[in-house]
């Protein structure tokens, strides 16, 4: 009458079990990924990418390294990036090297953050979205 198991769904929960939320996914610092990455949600990478990141937005891990072009709405690095970055907001990191051309609506770069490439706002104007931080 009475068991103390309980039924099991078939499946558990996943992020994309869930209408309307696109979640947020982490990749760690052990994991190295070998091709393009693709994601509807927001990504934090502390791992190493050898590849293209397109994704809604992309946090970056400070032993993290990018080796691809990156297109994301907005994108917080503090890692190494060797590509080109398109993003709306760019926000580069004291701690950050990046090594390839930057094109943003926004830009903000800690004193102290490596940079070697060029920066052009996507309207085509000059640059009034620079903002140095120190």
């Amino acid at each position: 009458m009475f068991s103390s198991k309980t039924p099991k769904p078939d499946r558990a929960p996943t992020m994309a079990n869930r209408p309307g939320d696109n979640g947020f996914s982490v990749l760690g610092a052990d994991l190295v990924i070998k091709g393009s990455l693709q994601a509807e949600a927001d990504l934090h990478v502390d791992g190493t990418i050898e590849g293209d990141v397109l994704c809604k937005s992309l946090v970056q891990g400070e032993a993290s390294t990018i080796r691809g072009s990156i297109s994301a709405a907005s994108v917080r690095l503090s890692g190494t990036v060797e590509g080109p970055i398109e993003a709306a907001q760019v926000v580069i990191l004291r701690s950050a090297t990046v090594r390839g051309d930057v094109r943003y609506d926004a830009l903000t770069i800690e004193q102290g953050a490596h940079v070697e490439g060029h920066f052009a706002r996507r309207d085509g104007s000059a640059s009034p979205g620079l903002a140095l931080l120190g």
